[in-house]
């Protein structure tokens, strides 16, 4: 399951489709291209570095999610257009009237359907 101290970072992902270009080789013929369901979320740079140890694994979700798995993208080759990217910054100022910017990263999480196996 993926960690509740962490469902906040998907309240605001949207789903979208990755469209992934086949890889030729040599004179083998041309495969088709490969669509995959994904999940797309501005995140900060802070909240990304604590969830970076979950990369690359499979996790179930819940609430809106609930029937759906996600692996976050980081470093797979085959997804190299969806690493981790820019997503800018904000400039902000607290209370105190502290000056500070917070720095935000763009991911994209695998986003599969869970299928269960169902007694009779």
């Amino acid at each position: 399951m993926w960690p509740d101290e962490f469902a906040a970072l998907l309240d605001g992902a949207e789903e979208t489709e990755l469209h992934i270009s086949p890889v030729t080789q040599g004179n083998s013929p041309p495969e088709k291209s490969v669509t995959r369901k994904a999940l797309r979320a501005r995140i900060t740079q802070q909240d990304f570095e604590k969830i970076w140890p979950l990369a690359e694994a499979r996790y179930r979700l819940g609430g809106r999610l609930t029937g759906k798995a996600i692996t976050l993208i980081t470093n797979n080759p085959h997804y190299k257009t969806w690493h981790p990217s820019d997503g800018g910054s904000v400039e902000d100022a607290s209370d105190s009237g502290h000056r500070y910017t917070t720095h935000y990263v763009v991911v994209h999480f695998l986003l599969d359907d869970v299928r269960e196996p169902v007694e009779a």
